[in-house]
């Protein structure tokens, strides 16, 4: 168990689980962008550690850049999605795929995948750690899922409570 501010939780998902499904997952972009040259679209502060696993075992020909989002917090999402740092690559006729840490309620990978889709991109996938079905309020087709989880708060590997436990090797939930 961790104590993080006022919050106690209890292990989810172990690192080496974590990074065994990393790896499978790149195996499967290896295979599908094979001969091609994706551009890696990291949304920060979350998906750092998951991206850097994941973008490690791509031996393929790539960009990686790099956009900020919030929409939550404390514990909750607030459903208001804000971009703080915007995007300037180009990316017009290129294979772009997003790499987030985690989709619940869909609504800031909905307004992230409609700026995208406007710059002109050839194709859009994503790539998500963590996925919560239970909790979708916007639907988005998600190629390359890590892990479908309950609608449970979670931090580590990147993800955080109110701005700690990113550092965390493994996933950690609040007990129910």
């Amino acid at each position: 168990m961790i104590t993080i501010h006022d919050k106690t939780f209890t292990p989810f998902i172990s690192k080496e689980t974590i990074e065994n499904r990393i790896a499978e997952l790149a195996t499967q972009i290896n295979t599908d962008y094979e001969g091609r040259k994706p551009v890696f679209l990291v949304v920060l502060n979350g998906a750092f550690l998951f991206a850097s696993e994941l973008v490690k075992n791509i031996p393929l020909s790539c960009e990686i850049t790099f956009v900020r989002l919030s929409s939550y917090s404390q514990t909750e999402s607030t459903g208001k999605v804000r971009q703080i740092i915007g995007l300037e690559e180009k990316l017009t006729d290129r294979d772009v795929i997003i790499i987030e840490d985690i989709v619940d309620t869909g609504l800031t990978m909905h307004q992230l995948l409609q700026q995208i889709k406007d710059l002109g991109p050839s194709s859009v996938e994503i790539a998500t750690l963590l996925h919560k079905p239970e909790a979708i309020k916007k639907p988005v087709d998600l190629r390359y899922v890590g892990f479908e989880i309950p609608n449970r708060f979670v931090v580590g590997y990147g993800l955080d409570y109110d701005g700690l436990g990113r550092n965390l090797d493994a996933l950690y939930v609040l007990p129910e």
